[in-house]
């Protein structure tokens, strides 16, 4: 008769130690059906699931696993299980399994608390939870903070749609990100990612900057916030303004674009980014001047974006066609992805307004990054708290000072 035991082994983390308890269990022939193992802060968590083929032996590797416990100061606690309880448990590997990542400035109980409550409501088991963000020192003042929990759960829940929606609501009150998304191969073998410029690569609606120069600041600008919320048609909206800019001087075009901020996190995020060998492209229904400005800044392999036509040193107020739109962008992002041999489910897509929902609907993993309400309720994921580098935690990267 065989013996299956689990065997929890908790104390200070001592090098060779899975070396010797894996010895004794060696010389017992002992197989291993499931083995876990977590540091956090030093102190050490170790599980090992076994199966002893013969019971007559089975006190005896017990007793010299007990014993090299003890030897190396580990508390040593031995749980039997039952066959038909680990039949149960092989019988439920082939549940789907989802990622629950909470992205905030600072992890608190209450965050873990809410979103553990909620993957139990809807009957998913948690499986693992990871931090992927660095340590964060005591003093580090919290809006320079970068927390990251990523739960690993099992199952399907019974309505996708009020999870995502109660998920959502919690973000929004305890100002936090909540991201669900199914674990499959493509999480990490995502290979091009493309980029709205206003308001998510830069800090700046560029036509807003301009039109402030020409004079004009508050009428384009009522028109941009109108837009960016699915209120108007971008196309119609976007020659609105840009007549609006008719006459404005060309001088004023490199002051406005040596002005331009980028977003939090732009420079990591394309620098790891361009590490892992992600092609990456802008698709802005802003302008080309400026977005060429961050091409060369960032490293960015395409850029499609509107031309500001500019005849006799004045900017025409003349739309040029083709007008990067909301359907010439989710276009170009089956068009690149096709170029560079991938399927759409290799690819993200990250913007922050309604004119960027249907390249977000069609990329494998859409965020949408510091957006208006509405675009936050019909993207596949979103992010408010942290900078674009949040993404990254998306993919299941972990900080390099995190990863210890």
């Amino acid at each position: 008769m065989r013996e299956i035991v689990l065997i929890n082994i908790t104390g200070e983390d001592r090098p060779g130690l899975t070396a010797a308890i894996t010895g004794v269990l060696a010389q017992g022939g002992v197989n291993i059906l499931d083995i876990g193992q977590a540091v956090i802060h030093d102190t050490l968590s170790f599980g090992i699931l076994i199966e002893i083929p013969d019971n007559e032996r089975a006190s005896s590797v017990l007793k010299d696993v007990l014993f090299m416990g003890y030897k190396h100061d580990q508390q040593v606690r031995f749980t039997p299980v039952a066959e038909a309880d680990y039949q149960h448990w092989v019988a439920g590997q082939g549940k789907p399994r989802h990622i629950v990542t909470l992205l905030t400035r600072k992890v608190t109980a209450e965050q873990l608390q809410r979103v553990s409550s909620i993957t139990a409501k809807y009957g998913l088991n948690i499986d693992h939870i990871d931090r992927l963000s660095g340590r964060m020192p005591l003093d580090m003042p919290e809006e320079l903070g970068k927390g990251c929990i990523e739960f690993s759960v099992r199952g399907e829940p019974a309505d996708t749609a009020a999870l995502r929606a109660e998920f959502l609501s919690v973000a929004q009150e305890l100002n936090v990100d909540i991201a669900f998304q199914r674990d499959s191969v493509y999480r990490r073998n995502r290979r091009l990612a493309v980029f709205d410029m206003d308001s998510t690569l830069i800090e700046a609606e560029v036509i807003d900057e301009l039109a402030k120069a020409a004079g004009v600041g508050e009428q384009v600008s009522e028109i941009t916030e109108r837009a960016m919320r699915g209120e108007l048609d971008f196309r119609a909206s976007f020659k609105e303004r840009l007549a609006l800019l008719e006459g404005l001087s060309e001088d004023v075009l490199a002051d406005i674009g040596a002005s331009l901020r980028l977003t939090e996190g732009a420079e990591v995020l394309f620098a790891e980014l361009k590490r892992l060998g992600y092609k990456t492209a802008i698709l802005s229904g802003g302008f080309s001047y400026f977005a060429k400005q961050l091409q060369a800044k960032l490293g960015i392999d395409y850029l499609f974006a509107n031309e500001l036509q500019i005849e006799n040193g004045k900017v025409t107020g003349v739309a040029v066609e083709p007008i990067v739109d909301a359907q010439r962008k989710a276009d170009l992002l089956r068009q690149l992805a096709e170029q560079e041999g991938l399927c759409l489910e290799q690819t993200i897509a990250v913007g922050d307004g309604a004119n960027d929902l249907p390249m977000l609907g069609l990329a494998g993993l859409g965020v949408a990054f510091r957006a208006k309400p509405l675009v936050k309720q019909s993207a596949k994921q979103a992010i408010s708290t942290l900078g674009l580098d949040g993404i990254l935690y998306l993919l299941g990267f972990r900080d390099r000072e995190g990863s210890e």
